[in-house]
């Protein structure tokens, strides 16, 4: 990764060479411009910190993609404590939806946001399957029945609970993946040890956003726990090699809205 600065807006603040994790930045002072410091181009992980932080917008990375360019934050700060608050205090899990899709572009500008969830090392290792056909999460859904009914008479953590599941599925109603008409599997490589947690962030912040654009959402916990072993699930999502499901969620439009914020258990901290 390169830097391009602006010899005629950096103000030489050094605020780039502080905030860079790995200090690939060199020094900065009133006679020298921001710079790779020699030998350590190869460190960067082009998070970004050096150009989101630059209070002139003087530097900016190379990217091989130039189509990319930084956006201004220009409603930064503006969310007040409380506002935030009422909103995350707010979110709920939806098992109703109404029946009309969401429209690819819209599936997109909320995935977009997640793009920008937090990784280890800035490796952003999610990518996203978008299920979007109603017949093919049933499809899903009956694939996860089917796991259920292998572990029936094993020692599986589930085995006793999976036949009232099965019961429930068989008189017709849908406790997998409560009749939502998408599902969202993120997937990540086979092989990281920690693109599992990233998988997660990045989920998280599709189910934060997701109120911000109408939709409602629910952690599909029983079809991520199929995804992890039964092999006609991992096949029928025919993710690139060396690529696995990290978890899935179902989400859409919600049929109801919630008016009240519930009530939860008291906060309990320990300060050290």
């Amino acid at each position: 990764m390169t830097i391009n600065v602006d010899s005629d807006t950096c103000t030489r603040c050094g605020i780039c060479s502080e905030v860079c994790p790995l200090s690939v930045i060199g020094p900065v002072d009133e006679e020298t411009l921001p710079r790779v410091a020699e030998g350590r181009s190869g460190m960067c992980i082009s998070c970004g910190h050096c150009e989101a932080f630059c209070p002139t917008g003087a530097l900016t990375q190379s990217f091989a993609d130039e189509s990319q360019t930084g956006s201004q934050r220009e409603t930064c700060g503006e969310i007040s404590p409380d506002n935030l608050g009422i909103y995350l205090k707010s979110r709920r899990s939806i098992r109703k939806y109404r029946p009309e899709p969401v429209g690819k572009e819209t599936i997109e500008a909320l995935l977009d946001v997640a793009r920008y969830a937090a990784s280890g090392g800035n490796g952003q290792p999610v990518e996203w399957l978008v299920i979007r056909d109603p017949k093919e999460v049933q499809k899903v859904a009956g694939l996860t029945i089917e796991w259920m009914r292998e572990l029936a008479n094993s020692n599986h953590p589930m085995s006793g609970y999976v036949p009232h599941l099965i019961a429930a599925w068989e008189r017709g109603s849908d406790i997998i993946c409560r009749g939502a008409p998408h599902l969202l599997i993120p997937n990540i490589p086979e092989e990281s040890p920690i693109a599992p947690t990233d998988a997660i962030i990045a989920l998280t912040t599709v189910d934060i956003a997701a109120p911000a654009f109408g939709l409602g959402t629910c952690w599909a916990g029983f079809v991520a726990m199929a995804s992890r072993s039964y092999r006609p699930l991992q096949d029928y999502y025919a993710l690139p090699k060396g690529r696995i499901p990290a978890y899935a969620m179902m989400f859409g439009y919600p049929r109801h809205t919630p008016h009240l914020i519930p009530r939860r258990n008291p906060l309990k901290v320990t300060w050290r």
